[in-house]
């Protein structure tokens, strides 16, 4: 039987944690565990942002490195030097209609990136001069790799058959298999979760709430794909931060769980009920107005009035959705947040945390997004 790690026990490197979900995971960490070794390797492209690890930068036992998850060398010299046991691994461009414009970063990252990490903890822990040392190998991936969905069919199983449908989620799957084969050719002690659509804070504003959100404040056109009845399992960030913690505490190695909200709404419905938040937000605080003059509330608009219909993208799949009945039956894993409460916490920590996401509005891939959806 090989030797568990338990969670005060586990020293480690996070990949992406300076993203939007990584960074959610390394605050949940610390608070867990604020005595833990905790090293976050990022390349700080433009989705990676060190203000989002504020509080934690000048903490003992924690330490960021920026680099290449490619850079197998790097890799290893912070297993070695920080004598790390686990890794978490967040890293990966995860943009689907980015990775219609450009699948080869997707390919570069998401699945040679993941092969650099799992070569170098096989060489740092499996080969290392006095035998194996006991690890995790911990890979965080996308329910987007099972396809799509249709309105009656059931949720995504973890024996769901892979059908990826864009070139972001065909790479999440690939590194999927990378890490099965390497639990299973050299025994590699592993662990995957398949995740539904996040949000919350430090969400980069490319993905829908974010940009919905801040198209809001900035009156800017409110882009819907096709009819906007494209269906998503949505999940509080902090939920699945928990969620990938008792996988880290409890789940069996070889194993993949799927983490999900148990939520699931239409792309229109979201937009809209944004729209009625900001405009109640408004409408209690005037002095939001003065921060944000150009939000159409505060010109005395309805900020459903800023929706604008826009082509659907090209395989744009209809449907999501997450059976977690495994994780919670195993390990005991239930969403904390209603969706009523996640989305109103997360409205409110965009409207007080501007400091956060004004300076990433000048990114030139913020720019290009925002040019995709002009008039």
């Amino acid at each position: 039987m090989a030797e568990k790690l338990m969670p005060a026990e586990m020293r480690l490197l996070v990949t992406g944690g300076a993203g939007f979900i990584g960074a959610n995971f390394c605050h949940y960490w610390r608070q867990r565990f604020p005595q833990g070794h905790l090293v976050v390797l990022d390349a700080l492209t433009y989705a990676g942002n060190q203000a989002s690890l504020v509080g934690l930068m000048n903490q003992a036992g924690f330490h960021f490195a920026e680099g290449d998850i490619n850079d197998t060398p790097l890799v290893e010299k912070l297993l070695h030097e920080h004598k790390l046991n686990t890794i978490v691994h967040f890293a990966a461009e995860s943009h689907v209609d980015r990775s219609i414009h450009d699948p080869d970063a997707f390919l570069h990252t998401n699945i040679l990136g993941t092969h650099s990490l799992l070569r170098a903890a096989r060489k740092v822990w499996l080969d290392a001069p006095g035998g194996v040392i006991p690890h995790r190998f911990h890979h965080i991936s996308t329910d987007e790799v099972y396809g799509t969905l249709g309105p009656q069919d059931p949720p995504f199983r973890e024996d769901t058959p892979y059908a990826p449908n864009s070139p972001y989620a065909a790479s999440k799957a690939a590194s999927d298999h990378l890490v099965r084969a390497y639990q299973h050719t050299y025994g590699l002690r592993t662990t995957t979760s398949n995740c539904s659509n996040n949000y919350g804070p430090y969400h980069f504003p490319e993905k829908l709430i974010p940009l919905v959100i801040l198209n809001i404040l900035h009156g800017r056109p409110l882009p819907i794909y096709g009819d906007g009845q494209q269906v998503r399992d949505w999940l509080f960030v902090e939920d699945h931060c928990q969620g990938i913690g008792l996988i880290l505490e409890r789940g069996e190695e070889g194993e993949s769980y799927n983490i999900g909200g148990h939520n699931e709404w239409a792309n229109l419905d979201i937009v809209r009920l944004i729209c009625e938040l900001l405009d109640t937000a408004f409408a209690a605080d005037t002095f939001l107005a003065q921060r944000f003059p150009h939000a159409a509330p505060a010109q005395g608009k309805a900020a459903e009035s800023l929706i604008s219909y826009v082509k659907d993208r090209p395989g744009h799949d209809r449907r999501y959705a997450i059976d977690a009945s495994k994780v919670g039956r195993e390990l005991g894993y239930t969403p904390q947040h209603s969706f009523a409460e996640g989305i109103r916490k997360t409205v409110d920590w965009y409207l007080q945390h501007s400091d956060w996401w004004q300076p990433l509005l000048g990114d030139v891939y913020a720019q290009w997004v925002q040019k995709q959806y002009a008039d």
